[in-house]
């Protein structure tokens, strides 16, 4: 079961809270191929996810996960639809303007890391502000390096870390501009058990208390507890919300949507 921190410690380098949701999609929909051969991704998704929360989207293979957060991510456009970041409107924004966002308000947390290998550990922490024509935090990335345990290795390389303290790094970057919402893909799919579970518990805390938004993609249900709740998808429609999840009621949902036929595309 997750920890859940009764009394979050206030972050002396965190955003002021802003009102308003920290994402929305209004009627998103989208779609890829033609004619027979179409595919229905998604099939008009209305949602609107609190700052400060943890969200975990699930569903079976070809459920449309991959789309919904390429979508929310501005990283895809929805044929119908919108999708608002901190109450500004993606949808119709330039390539250069979505791309100088996504480097300035919104965090990754890739499967695969994705650091350069010939950057120091602060370095990569600090490239998103690089990216963004943003002064370098360095105070602020060494407080967040000493909060994923990693404080004493700022100058080392990527190569010279563990898978795990890689995801650490990766974490810290991702929260490094105080992005309107972190999106992770499969956070833990290359970890160990006992490893993964300790990344789950500094985006739990990033959460709790940074006052992060977390937006997860997973296939794990004990990854899916560690969040505040769990929205499920199946052919490209939400279907179910479970909050406050525990491993065995992830996996009980999980059980029961895939054994329905599944018409979208992950």
């Amino acid at each position: 079961m997750a920890r859940r921190h009764d009394r979050p410690t206030a972050d002396p380098y965190a955003a002021a809270p802003q009102a308003g949701p920290a994402i929305e999609l209004l009627g998103v929909r989208r779609s890829y191929g033609r004619g027979g051969e179409t595919v229905h991704a998604l099939r008009g998704i209305d949602l609107a996810l609190g700052r400060g929360s943890f969200t975990a989207v699930m569903g079976p293979s070809g459920s449309g996960k991959s789309t919904f957060l390429q979508c929310a991510a501005g990283l895809d456009r929805p044929d119908e639809g919108r999708v608002r970041l901190g109450g500004e409107e993606l949808t119709g924004l330039s390539e250069n303007r979505l791309t100088k966002l996504r480097r300035s308000r919104i965090g990754f947390v890739f499967q695969s890391f994705n650091l350069l290998p010939s950057l120091t550990v602060e370095q990569n922490v600090l490239l998103p502000q690089r990216l963004a024509g943003e002064r370098q935090d360095r105070a602020r990335a060494r407080e967040l390096l000493v909060q994923v345990g990693l404080g004493e290795h700022a100058r080392r390389r990527p190569g010279q870390l563990s898978g795990g303290q890689q995801q650490r790094v990766a974490i810290a970057r991702a929260l490094i501009t105080r992005p309107d919402v972190v999106f992770a893909d499969e956070p833990t799919g290359a970890l160990d058990t006992r490893t993964a579970h300790e990344v789950l518990g500094l985006l739990r805390r990033a959460v709790d208390d940074l006052g992060a938004t977390v937006v997860m993609v997973t296939h794990d249900p004990v990854a899916a507890s560690f969040a505040d709740r769990v929205l499920f998808l199946a052919g490209g429609a939400l279907v179910d919300d479970l909050p406050y999840p525990s491993p065995q009621a992830v996996a009980d949902r999980m059980v029961a949507l895939t054994a329905r036929p599944v018409g979208a595309a992950a």
